[in-house]
Order: structure tokens, then sequence, then C-alpha cells
């Protein structure tokens, strides 16, 4: 029998049934898959997976793929579009990438995401499942600006929305709740330090109260804290971390099992032919990573731009991954079946110790009964004995949950009185900052001032230079004028001399006396 006839054969939940924990393997599939691609987005409703856009080789892609669990093959849906979506052109209703994939009700809902629409607001698309129609949900309030790598989370009604990047590349890390029952957006004031803007990051919601953000990247840095955000108080904190070291990555995958955050994938820009190649998993009661698998390099599952979502397969959660890029372009599909983590305590019939002791039990109370013990009553007496056994388990089970909680409730005090003097700090800081910043201005203006003295006094310096230059001509021309005067003075006596000498020679030829 050939492959292509044991993957039409194939039964998937026997297949599934006999995986590994654990362990990532891709899933033998039925004919052509979709083109490879990454920055899409995936949700797995029913026995379907949908994949939805992405970007492969910088163009947007705008089609919807449809993997059906049950026959193992691939489809594509031609959509139909609402008169009132809100833009002219069909093809961008879908084109996007770096956008997010909620389900909600009967529909999936298009977060955001970069594509050619002009629009300068955060639209929210749907894809009705039943009708295969498609168009622009109506918001109103507060709407955010576009964006594309965000996070989008939903709690009950409320869709999250978390940094990003928007149109002019500017990051985020803004806070904005939709309503989905009212289609009314508001804007989060949150208090305390807040995550540095990013985006390619992820998110999960913990108890329908916190919302924690995880990794993701700027322009030159890559993160690989975590931040956690109390919707209720509307507080940013930063808990102490436990377990396993994480390394700094962006464009990961991320879903939540229960109290787990499974994450896939992502990469740090060290290399583009190496992504993360661990898989993580988060505790979020005890805040602890560890790290659950590890695939080879350039593994398609060590890329960035993947996704990853669950999917329900006779009565087992298995996690479900798609696409991303590592230097390639990848569309294969891999599956997960995760060992149960932190799961609820089993029944009393299951735990060998509660059987021994109610086995036990038993035996002794059919030792204080005559020999002809009615069948009813002594199976009376197991359920009772199982029924005491199993409520001390569930009481000493609270009393480690309430112990957690103190714990927990005592580490969220210490670090609210952490951030407090911290926030004194910098406003001590943002004060020396602003008395320093007031003194700076007046010596910059006595700084002015006596510049402008020195510009007055270098033009009085220059003036007096050109008369001393002046000065000094005069005083050449004095000279001068003394020269020419000393010498005509001598010209003058030479002359004077020259008359006296020749009238005595004249007077004694003419006038003198005569010999007898």
């Amino acid at each position: 029998m050939g492959t292509e006839e044991i993957r039409k054969d194939m039964d998937i939940s026997s297949w599934c049934a006999e995986l590994a924990y654990d362990q990532w393997v891709p899933l033998p599939v039925n004919g052509k898959p979709p083109s490879a691609r990454y920055k899409h987005a995936a949700a797995a409703v029913d026995d379907k997976l949908y994949v939805i856009g992405g970007s492969r080789n910088g163009r947007y892609l705008s089609d919807v793929q449809v993997f059906d669990f049950k026959s193992l093959t691939w489809s594509s849906i031609t959509l139909s579009f609402e008169s009132n979506a809100g833009d002219d052109s069909k093809e961008n209703l879908i084109a996007t990438s770096g956008h997010v994939l909620i389900q909600w009700e009967n529909k999936v809902l298009i977060v955001g995401g970069h594509s050619k629409s002009p629009l300068d607001s955060l639209q929210v698309r749907f894809i009705n499942l039943d009708t295969h129609t498609s168009g622009f949900l109506e918001t109103s309030g507060n709407i955010p600006v576009a964006r594309g790598g965000h996070s989008a989370t939903l709690i009950g009604s409320r869709l999250i929305i978390f940094g990003g990047e928007d149109r002019k590349r500017r990051l985020l890390n803004d806070i904005h709740i939709l309503d989905l029952e009212t289609m009314n957006w508001e804007m989060v004031e949150a208090m305390q330090t807040p995550p540095a803007p990013r985006f390619d990051h992820t998110s999960a919601v913990h108890g329908d109260r916190y919302l924690l953000v995880f990794g993701g990247c700027s322009h030159s840095i890559f993160y690989s804290d975590l931040h956690v955000l109390d919707l209720q108080t509307k507080e940013w904190s930063q808990p102490e971390i436990r377990g396993d070291l994480v390394t700094p990555r962006a464009g990961h995958a991320g879903v939540t099992i229960g109290e787990n955050w499974y994450i896939v994938g992502g990469g740090d820009n060290k290399s583009v032919l190496v992504g993360c190649s661990e898989t993580l998993v988060f505790n979020m009661s005890k805040l602890a990573w560890s790290t659950l698998s590890s695939v080879r390099e350039r593994d398609p599952l060590a890329s960035e731009g993947l996704s990853v979502c669950t999917t329900l397969i006779a009565g087992e959660v298995y996690l479900v991954a798609f696409g991303g890029y590592n230097g390639k372009y990848q569309n294969e599909i891999f599956f997960m079946k995760p060992k149960p983590r932190d799961s609820s305590r089993p029944k009393i019939f299951q735990s060998p110790a509660a059987a021994a002791a109610a086995a036990c039990v038993t035996a002794a109370y059919a030792l204080t009964k005559p020999d002809k013990l009615d069948l009813t009553e002594s199976v009376d007496s197991a359920k009772f004995v199982e029924n005491n056994v199993f409520q001390r388990d569930i009481t000493a089970e609270v009393a480690a949950i309430k112990e957690e909680k103190n714990a927990l409730e005592a580490s969220l005090a210490k670090i609210r009185e952490e951030n407090s003097k911290q926030r004194e700090k910098i406003d001590e800081a943002n004060n020396t900052h602003s008395e320093l910043s007031k003194e700076l201005l007046s010596v910059q203006s006595q700084l002015v001032a006596e510049r402008s003295r020195c510009f007055k006094l270098e033009a009085q310096i220059a003036e007096l230079q050109k008369v001393l230059e002046s000065f000094s001509s005069v005083e050449n021309e004095v000279q001068a004028l003394r020269s020419q005067k000393t010498a005509l003075e001598q010209d003058m006596e030479l002359a004077s001399a020259t008359r006296q000498g020749s009238g005595g020679f004249l007077g004694w030829l003419s006038g003198g006396p005569h010999s007898p």
C-alpha cells in the first residue's frame, strides 16, 4: 500500500493517540498544501484549521485556506463581501500580514495587520464561517491607530489590544479594549512602568484578570522580559520569574491550555537561518519557565512568524503549528500532544492510596458486622470512606491553593511596594532634573548675555584699532612735515648766510676808502 493510500485511510484519532508526549511530529496530509508563508494568522474551529493571509517575498497574501482534520486535506474558500465593508478594494479586505485571528461566535475576527489600506485607524474584519461572507465591524469610541505585529487577547466579550507597529513604523505600547457586545473602544490608562514599546510579541490571559506580555522586539532590541497588567487595578508589574533561562525572541507564537502558556519558535535576528529551536511552557500560577522540547537547527518549527493553536481530537487537546520563516518559507502542519500539567486531582477510585485506604476501612467495617452483611451496606460504607478521603483531598488542595494565593499576594504587595519606592526615586530624580534644568536655563541666559557683551567689546576694540591705525598714519604725516620744516629752515639759513656774504664784498668794491 502506497504512502498516499496510507494517508487517505489514516484515522487521525488513532494517529494522535499514538503520539509521544511533548514531541512535535509532522502531520501527513492529502493533496497539495497552500503556498508557504509567515506572519499569517490561524485558528482551529471545530474540525478545521483556518489560515488567513500572511506574507511571502514582501507581498501580502489574501487567501483563506482551510485544513480538514478528518479528511487531512487542504482547500480554499471564496468569500462574498458585504456592501458596507468600507473599502472599495475587495482584495485589501484580506490581503494582510502581522494580524491576529480571534474566534467569536460563528465568526473569526481579523484584528489589525499591515495592508495596503489607506485607513489610519485599527480595523476589525470578520469572516462568517457559516455563510463565507466577510466585511468590517463598525466600531465607535476611542479607536486605536492602525497597526501590525500587535497582540489581541479575548476575555469574555472584551478584546484586549497591546503594542505593535503603526503604519509609519512607530513602536507602540498602548492598551485598548473593544467590547464586542457594544462595539465600543476604550483606551486603558495604566499605572506603573509599562513594557517598552514593541511588536511581534505574544500575550495571554490568566484568571480572567491578568494580561501577560512576553518577548517581542523594537527596531534594534529583542526582549525576553515578561510583564503583567492587572486589568482590575490597571497597574503594570514585572514579577520575579523562576525556572529555566529564556533567551530573547520575537515573531514567536503562543497558546494557553489551562494554567500553562506554550511558546513556539521565534527569532533573535542573530541569523535568519536559525530561529529559536526550543518550545517553552510558562506556568502562569507559579510564574516559572520550563523547556518542553527542542528541535534541530533550521527545523520548520525553529521559525519566526509561525502560528500555533489548539484543537480537540477524541476528547484530548493537541497543539497545531503551521508556517513560518527561517531562511525558507514553511507550509507544513505539526502536531504535539502536551503532557497534562497541573490538572485537577484524579477521582478517588483512580488514586491507589485512596483506594487502599477505602478497602482497609471497608474490611474493618465488615468485621464489626454479622457474617451475613448486606452488600448494599458494604458498598455504602466504601462510598462513605471514599467521599471522606475525597473531601480531605479537596480540603488539602484548597488549602494549598490558598497558601499559594497568599504567597502570590505577598509577592505582589512586595512588588507594588518596590514599584512605589522606584516611583518615589523617579519623582525625586525628576525634581532634581527640573531644578538642574532651571539652573541650566539661568546659566544659559547669563552665557547669552555675556556673549552679547563680548560681541560689543569686540566691536569697540575693532573701532579703537581702526582709530589707532589712523593715529599712526597722522603721526607719520606729522613726522614728514617736521622733516620738511627742518629742511626748509636749513635752506633758509643757508640762503641768509649767502646774502650776508654777498653784501660785504660789493660794498668794499664800491664804497670802500681809496688809497692816496
